[in-house]
């Protein structure tokens, strides 16, 4: 999590976009981000509870995030662990390299931090972390002129430890550059808080450090501007870099931006820092945000037929549930005609089953009592999932 400063802010609402043009093939994988997706690696994150660096809830978390890549198609060959000391004993950050088409040995950096203390870390970080893990499961048989590493850092609470680590002994070796990079873009706290107005996000911009990259920060910073515009319905705001992971990079001159939540959450590093105090839509906006901007750095193909196309998880992505927050009674609108064999379920987010409708398009809630609950929408093999608010 970055630390709060007093540094300038430069909020500028609108802004041209004439240094990119709107990609239909982009777009079209941008949207294939699944809101689905996106609570359910926010449960499972939360479900390996404080994830502090060298622990063996941090270690459980990294065997997760293994097998997360593993289940989207992605091989044993491309991952990577990277193993660093901790106090007394050893902490590894993950990386996962997507090899490009045409300049193979030049990679783009998207990360983010997986490790938390004194709570779940749901916003900080399994918001970046959620989102990390969807792009790389769109992009995973998208050609991509540059190669793209996916990293997951730990030791990030404790001092960068993990990007330093990896900066220093992989990315460098003594004073010789080994690794070629093309820029850095890094996800941390992107998870807003449930209620408030949630329609923009900080794109991260360096402005001190070494001089040298402040200009092409400056550039990436702006082409990141300008794909929030073209691929989500997020507005954008510039904010100085700050202390997250990007950090150890900006230090040796790379090149670095990233995104930040633009109204700041409380809830991090205490044990609120839960799933019912982060608002998914605002992550699943910002994670199409991101694809856009990931497939516009490493220059994927512009093919929008074919097998390439990566295929959304279910039909039922734009289903509407509503009024949320609900009172006493939460109506289910289909984006299609067919109504018939679908279930309705509201779990706490445990997973405990605490209602369960058949074919009811109008369900009554009243019994439930004020919190967040998980709504599960099930017909045949799809589902989809929805965060559901209920204030009396």
């Amino acid at each position: 999590m970055k630390k709060l400063t007093a540094l300038l802010l430069i909020a500028i609402s609108s802004h041209t976009i004439n240094a990119q043009s709107f990609i239909q093939a982009y777009k079209n994988r941008a949207d294939a981000v699944s809101q689905t997706d996106i609570i359910t690696n926010l449960q499972e994150f939360a479900s390996w509870g404080v994830k502090k660096t060298g622990t063996q809830a941090n270690t459980d978390a990294l065997n997760w995030l293994k097998n997360k890549y593993l289940s989207y198609g992605y091989t044993a060959n491309q991952m990577v662990e990277d193993t660093f000391p901790y106090s007394n004993t050893t902490s590894k950050n993950l990386i996962i390299t997507k090899q490009g088409t045409v300049y193979p040995n030049k990679y783009v950096i998207i990360c983010g931090h997986f490790d938390t203390i004194a709570g779940s870390g749901v916003n900080d970080n399994g918001s970046g972390t959620s989102i990390i893990l969807e792009a790389a499961r769109i992009l995973r048989t998208i050609p991509t002129e540059y190669s793209i590493k996916f990293i997951h850092f730990s030791g990030e609470e404790q001092g960068l430890l993990g990007s330093y680590h990896y900066v220093d002994n992989v990315v460098y070796q003594g004073s010789n550059r080994v690794l070629d990079i093309k820029m850095v873009f890094n996800l941390d706290q992107v998870g807003g808080v449930m209620g408030n107005n949630n329609n923009t996000i900080y794109c991260d911009q360096d402005m001190g450090g070494l001089p040298g990259n402040n200009a092409a920060s400056a550039t990436v910073t702006q082409e990141l501007r300008n794909c929030t515009a073209l691929y989500s319905p997020l507005q954008t705001a510039v904010d100085p870099a700050e202390d997250t992971d990007y950090i150890p990079f900006e230090e040796k001159g790379e090149i670095i931006t990233g995104f930040f939540e633009r109204i700041r959450s409380n809830f991090p590093h205490t044990v609120n820092d839960t799933f019912a105090n982060t608002d998914p839509v605002y992550i699943y906006n910002i994670g199409k945000a991101a694809v856009g901007a990931l497939q516009h750095f490493a220059v994927a193909s512009t093919q929008t037929l074919g097998t390439l196309e990566p295929i959304s998880k279910s039909t039922l992505e734009s289903i509407k549930i509503y009024p949320n927050p609900a009172k006493d009674v939460i109506n289910i609108e289909f984006p299609d005609s067919d109504v018939q064999n679908f279930s309705f379920e509201i779990t706490d987010f445990e997973g405990r089953s605490l209602l369960k409708t058949t074919n009811k398009e109008r369900v009554n809630i009243s019994a439930l009592t004020n919190g967040a609950y998980v709504g599960i929408i099930k017909r045949g093999d799809q589902n989809v999932i929805r965060k559901v608010i209920i204030a009396k």
